[in-house]
């Protein structure tokens, strides 16, 4: 079955041209939103991925339809393919069922890589370049620490898996277990500088 989703970014803006393309592309249903590209909270494509099964393809009309950035939209195929789902854009002409969308998927994922590559490069000689003037730097946390304390709530909770909370905050696997250990470490912290308080809860 092929899925559509089509997005817009504003109210004055609709979705009629997208839908009509994802139709003669042969989509049996199609999600829409109404939102920024920036914008992590997408429940019309929250409820194609929940639709979408082993063996069907999702349909866009265009690539910055779906992903908010080049690395976004490389790791959503890349979700989509350990599914085995296939993803289809028109404008692009793009098809990662076929060995050419393939293929151009591929070229993405190492351009991606080169992309990241660099950045990191570039960060390390601004970093060597901060100590030599005698200035310390660092990569700035990716969540607020009331967001942290909502995963751990989340997770503690069992209601939502890993892979939902990750999709939820936009996050990987890794910088989820990188926050709840923070949690668990400051709770530990807390408990060995007032063992007194810890006896007490205890008795």
């Amino acid at each position: 079955m092929k899925i559509g989703y089509a997005r817009v970014s504003t109210h004055e803006q609709n979705t009629s041209m997208q839908k009509h393309a994802l139709k003669q592309a042969g989509c049996e249903k199609i999600f829409t939103d109404t939102a920024s590209g920036a914008r992590t909270d997408r429940p019309g494509l929250d409820n194609a991925f929940n639709h979408l099964r082993s063996g069907d393809i999702l349909v866009v009309w265009k690539l910055d339809r779906l992903g908010r950035s080049l690395q976004h939209l490389i790791e959503t195929i890349k979700s989509l393919q350990e599914k085995k789902i296939g993803f289809q854009s028109l404008q692009e002409s793009i098809d990662t069922t076929t060995t050419g969308g393939k293929l151009i998927f591929h070229i993405f994922s190492a351009l991606a890589e080169f992309e990241r590559d660099v950045i990191r490069d570039r960060t390390k000689a601004g970093l060597i370049a901060a100590r030599a003037r005698g200035r310390v730097g660092g990569r700035p946390a990716l969540l607020a620490p009331k967001q942290i304390i909502r995963i751990k709530k989340l997770y503690d909770a069992r209601k939502n898996t890993v892979e939902e909370i990750c999709k939820i905050f936009t996050i990987s696997h890794p910088t989820f277990y990188n926050y709840i250990n923070q949690v668990n470490d400051k709770k530990k912290k807390k408990i060995s500088k007032n063992p007194e308080r810890t006896r007490k809860i205890k008795s």
